[in-house]
């Protein structure tokens, strides 16, 4: 009877053990950040953190997620591998944040495998070029108060932005300022080269170096032969004005 009444209980703690060593690493493995809801569709993990007031991207995202949801929150910066352990990411959702710097190794050790990279709706005025380049996925960048010069032109020429929104990068400041509060693209469509523009500002800039330090040469050997010619026309004047010495005539030549 006491061997029959034991069955029970050791079938219990058999399952209990069973469930601690092959699940709990599991739950371990794939836990998710504070704030955060995550969700496993065929072996897709997804990580959603939307409108969840976070001022900075988590950094206990879990190693297999694929798809990263920030969106609506109060995140301010990017910085340096905040991905590299990400390797299986496909999309990333950055919008509507309060972004202003991304630092340009922000996405390093992202995997070609990403396909989808929202920046859109932040405060970004300047990306480094290097931030994105490297990047296979497709990138928004649209309603941010983008500050346009060379360094944001090539940026456009190198990335693959979304055909959907790339009317919607809108210059809020510019190098030249008849081109602040216009769409970016229309801009460069229409033949404006911001790189030109810098070259031809260093070129200027260049220029007036020179023809400075020219001017400055050139002042510099007018005092010195003026100078000179004060100096000698003084001591022909002292040699005149001795009494008892007569300068031959050679002499004088040879000073003039």
């Amino acid at each position: 009877g006491g061997t029959e009444a034991s069955w029970p209980a050791l079938l219990v703690w058999s399952q209990a053990l069973f469930c601690l060593l092959f699940y709990a690493p599991s739950c371990c493995c794939t836990s998710c950040p504070d704030q955060c809801q995550c969700t496993n569709y065929s072996g897709a993990t997804a990580v959603l953190c939307s409108a969840s007031n976070l001022e900075e991207i988590p950094k206990d995202i879990p190693k297999d997620t694929m798809f990263l949801k920030l969106d609506a929150n109060k995140i301010t910066s990017v910085p340096n591998s905040t991905f590299r352990h990400l390797a299986h990411l496909q999309e990333i959702d950055l919008s509507k944040n309060a972004i202003e710097k991304i630092d340009s190794a922000a996405f390093k050790g992202v995997a070609d495998g990403l396909r989808l990279l929202d920046l859109s709706g932040n405060h970004i005025q300047r990306i480094p070029k290097e931030a994105l380049v490297n990047l296979n996925a497709m990138i928004r960048l649209s309603n941010n108060p983008w500050h346009c010069e060379c360094t944001l032109q090539e940026v456009l020429w190198e990335v693959k932005l979304d055909p959907e929104s790339v009317n919607e990068i809108t210059c809020q400041t510019s190098v030249q300022e008849e081109y602040a509060g216009k769409p970016l693209l229309h801009i460069l469509d229409s033949g404006i080269n911001f790189c030109n523009m810098h070259q031809k500002t260093t070129d200027v800039a260049m220029f007036v170096t020179m023809f400075s330090w020219f001017t400055l040469v050139i002042s510099y050997v007018v005092y010195y032969v003026r100078h000179n010619q004060e100096d000698t026309k003084k001591h022909l004047e002292y040699l005149k004005s001795l009494p008892s010495t007569r300068v031959p005539k050679e002499t004088i030549s040879t000073i003039l």
